[in-house]
């Protein structure tokens, strides 16, 4: 946007530093003129003993040092006032220079503002840890999409491939054809509609209304019971009512990607998942807990990374996009909650969810 040329808020600064010193200069000089008046009479003393100058002669006397007096006032206020402007408006130079550099994409610039606690300095605090965190979003954002454009294009390569063969073989199955097309046709289409709710999630686009975590659980167990039962998993829901508020629709898919990531990362035969929710204070909680491999620290805290299963990439052979606990991720940020995956005792892992309960 383009703006017409204006005084710069140094000199602004100055002019009023020094409009300000010569006003009250001003007024003082007036007020001492004026009391000294009062006692002196218009005319001077004709008497010998009586040479007492009048008040005509105080004008004539007054007026030209009064003159200088305000000049000085004038000439001491612009250069004080430049001199100080400029030590106050440091800081802000400092910032703004920061924002040029932000803007033509250099995120790693901080601020780094000295001095004790004040306006300028808990401006340049807020603008580095915004800088800080539009690093980080960036960073992942461009991971993100990196890893999408590769799994977007792995089944539109087998699809190509098999469609090549086929050409070239006019004997070909086209019965098998045609159901392994469909099968890289819905794997296709359910990364996009995975990718698609992410990014509802991290926009927040969304209305808030009461939501029973305990409901939702018992929802996606009714859901996923015939998968944990084709893979000999237990489900088990307790807790009590669960209050929060946020997205019915974004909710129950945050419960069932953790029930399913549960069903399917558990043991070969015979596991266990246990899903409880409760209440603690102001906030609500919902834990999912189940059986399997024993899982390092290390590689549970990767586990929310889009297309990670452990410490590598999923694989385009495996069940599921790789987008699962991701989608969980962004969905509790989206809801101001928190989200903790820590191994269990034994074997498997306990993911504990909190959002803000609902008032």
């Amino acid at each position: 946007m383009t703006r017409p040329p204006g005084l710069s808020v140094r000199l602004k600064l100055t002019l009023s530093y020094a409009g300000f010193l010569v006003v009250a200069g001003g007024l003082l000089l007036a007020v001492v003129w004026a009391y000294l008046l009062r006692y002196v009479p218009e005319q001077a003393g004709s008497n010998l003993d009586e040479m007492m100058p009048g008040r005509n002669d105080l004008v004539r006397a007054f007026v030209p040092a009064v003159s200088w007096a305000l000049l000085f006032l004038l000439v001491l206020g612009l250069v004080g006032g430049w001199f100080l402007a400029g030590r106050m408006l440091a800081p802000l130079r400092r910032i703004t220079a920061a924002t040029r550099k932000a803007a033509t994409g250099s995120l790693s610039h901080r601020i780094e503002l000295e001095g004790s606690q004040d306006e300028f300095r808990e401006l340049a605090d807020s603008f580095d840890a915004m800088l800080a965190r539009l690093e980080a979003h960036v960073a992942e954002q461009q991971r993100f999409a990196a890893n999408a454009s590769h799994e977007l294009r792995t089944p539109l390569a087998i699809t190509q491939t098999m469609l090549d063969v086929a050409r070239d073989d006019p004997n070909a199955d086209h019965e098998a054809l045609v159901e392994r097309l469909r099968i890289v046709n819905a794997r296709a289409i359910e990364l996009t509609e995975a990718l698609l709710l992410l990014t509802r999630a991290d926009q927040r686009s969304f209305t808030r209304e009461p939501v029973d975590l305990s409901l939702l659980a018992e929802e996606a167990v009714e859901t996923l019971l015939p998968l944990a039962e084709a893979r000999g998993v237990t489900l088990e829901a307790a807790g009590p009512v669960a209050q929060t508020l946020g997205s019915p629709a974004l909710l129950l898919q945050l419960t069932t990607n953790l029930v399913h990531n549960a069903i399917v990362h558990n043991l070969p035969d015979g596991g266990d998942v246990r899903i409880t929710t409760g209440t603690a204070g102001d906030t609500v909680t919902l834990t999912v807990e189940n059986t399997g491999k024993p899982i390092s620290p290390q590689v549970a805290a990767t586990l929310t990374e889009p297309f990670q299963r452990g410490s590598e990439r999923i694989r385009s052979d495996h069940a599921g996009v790789g987008l699962g606990l991701a989608i969980v991720q962004s969905i509790v940020r989206a809801h101001d909650g928190a989200l903790e995956l820590a191994p269990r005792d034994g074997g498997g892992l306990v993911v504990d969810v909190r959002l803000p309960t609902a008032r």
